[in-house]
């Protein structure tokens, strides 16, 4: 169909979720508080081994491509699809990765 393929690799996806529970963890080594010994930290933002992040990530980018006009395929979650100009762009979304295709 003479269409191009672009394949794109999000290298922060997991860092830019929002967490929606309160989630806390061990204080990091070197962050030294000698009065708050039994202290702990509470997350703000998603990180990487955290078993929220990658479905506050996908929640956030679903939010992104719906609200710019994509139209999520009911066949396919990760599937999106525009016609912006009278041209065809599908988007499908794999975890970090993009892959583009659209007509020249």
């Amino acid at each position: 169909m003479g269409w191009k393929i672009h394949q794109l690799d999000v290298k922060t996806t997991l860092l830019k979720g929002f967490i929606e529970e309160e989630v806390y963890i061990e204080k990091p080594k070197g962050l030294e508080t000698f009065y708050q010994e039994t202290h702990v930290c509470i997350l703000k933002r998603a990180i990487y081994g955290l078993k929220q992040s990658p479905h506050s990530w996908y929640t956030r980018i679903n939010s992104y491509l719906t609200g710019s006009g994509f139209t999520k395929s009911e066949a396919d979650e990760s599937l999106y699809h525009i016609l912006v100009e009278g041209k065809f762009l599908i988007l499908i979304l794999y975890v970090d990765d993009f892959i583009l295709n659209g007509d020249e």
